[in-house]
């Protein structure tokens, strides 16, 4: 972890298909946690985050809505987003969107250095594709014919698109992750992505033909920029890439993406980045899962949990400290409402709301209402630094229970 004046981090920009829901808020709550005890360090951070509004949900949700205007509905959805990390108190400095002039000229800028790499050719593909992931996904990635994640039946496409020569980028990947190993976090995300790029990359396309959204490839009106390969590029346009200052916040200091897209940003991405002579990030790391009372979250069975609905309950502090101390960050967890409340009532309410209370009598009683300076004696704040510097959330706050 650098000590650089400076930080940057991002979360991944989320799909506007619907709006903001728990498993959301777990990324970019734990992000604002970090951005916060970042600049609580003198830092000057910058904290990404967006929406993702080129994909192919995006064009299906629109329309189920009944909207006619796809632009439209974007600007609903996307002030949908900002409304809620706001509420949510949210430190985010910045909000991308991938339909903003200043992403085009970014995605423009980038793909131009990968065409002159050499690294862009026009092919002929076939493939299963599934719009939920928006990837194109082999035999033995399904389950049954279906897309595991989604449980839905892939899409199959023929047509000819632009493709980038990602098996050119295999041994280097390789090399470089396994120099670096804090590029990958957790340990076990680390070796997912090893095993997959050792098995062999092939190359991927670039492109969807005839596609009326999304940006167009340039100079061929036919084609549309694969809305991942348009997608990742949001971290260098929050930078502000093409423009020269980029360098200024460039390369990001962390990644915090959900292990369901790691295969994108720590292969796809870093191979990008290499094509285009540009730096990689220092590291990406990948939460894990969350079920809701032992299930997975989804819309069809309506357990999906609206997290400014908790926080008006609970409170925003009560939420992002119960998702970040009941799972361990970088690994798969249960949310419970039932485990929720006695968390609530048991570690906040009585021991933080009993200690509490008690201090401030003594306050009142023994230095007459005011506290001045505050020495932690005894209490090894190094555990707790060293926590937060690796992402050890969950650990950091056991730290702070000590105090407690």
């Amino acid at each position: 972890m650098t000590n650089s004046t400076k930080y940057y981090i991002t979360t991944p920009i989320y799909y506007i298909n619907d709006k903001p829901h728990i498993g959301h808020a777990y990324a970019t709550i734990a992000a604002d946690v970090l951005a916060r005890y970042h600049r609580q360090q003198g830092r000057d951070v910058k904290f990404s985050t967006g929406v993702d509004e080129n994909a192919q949900k995006t064009v299906n949700a629109a329309e189920a809505r009944g909207a006619k205007d796809i632009q439209a509905y974007t600007d609903e959805m996307a002030a949908v987003w900002q409304n809620t990390w706001k509420s949510l108190g949210i430190s985010n400095s910045d909000f991308i969107r991938t339909t903003e002039a200043s992403h085009k000229k970014a995605v423009y800028a980038f793909l131009k250095k990968s065409i002159e790499s050499g690294d862009i050719y026009k092919g002929y593909y076939e493939g299963l594709y599934c719009v939920g992931c928006e990837e194109f996904k082999t035999e033995g990635e399904l389950v049954e014919g279906l897309c595991p994640l989604h449980k839905t039946k892939p899409e199959l496409v023929k047509e000819e698109n632009y493709f980038f020569k990602l098996s050119k980028y295999r041994q280097p990947l390789l090399d470089y992750i396994k120099e670096h190993d804090h590029f990958i976090q957790p340990v076990s995300r680390y070796n997912e992505v090893v095993a997959f790029i050792e098995r062999g990359l092939e190359d991927i396309s670039v492109s969807r033909l005839k596609k009326p959204w999304g940006i167009p490839w340039p100079d061929d009106k036919d084609q549309t920029i694969y809305v991942w390969f348009d997608a990742l590029i949001n971290y260098l346009t929050a930078a502000g890439y093409p423009d020269k200052s980029y360098t200024d916040w460039w390369p990001a200091n962390v990644h915090l993406v959900g292990k369901d897209i790691i295969k994108f940003h720590c292969i796809m991405w870093p191979a990008m980045l290499m094509s285009a002579g540009l730096e990689l990030p220092k590291s990406i790391f990948a939460h894990g899962f969350f079920t809701i009372d032992g299930t997975k979250i989804s819309k069809s069975l309506g357990n999906s949990i609206d997290p400014t609905e908790l926080a008006n309950q609970y409170g925003i502090d009560a939420l992002r400290y119960y998702l970040l101390r009941e799972i361990p960050f970088g690994a798969d967890g249960d949310f419970s409402q039932a485990r929720f409340a006695t968390v609530y009532t048991t570690e906040l309410a009585n021991d933080l709301g009993n200690a509490v209370q008690r201090v401030t009598v003594m306050i009142n009683k023994y230095l007459s209402g005011a506290i001045g300076e505050v020495a932690l004696s005894g209490h090894d704040e190094s555990r707790y630094r060293e926590a937060m510097e690796h992402f050890k959330l969950d650990r950091a706050l056991d730290e702070v229970w000590e105090l407690v």
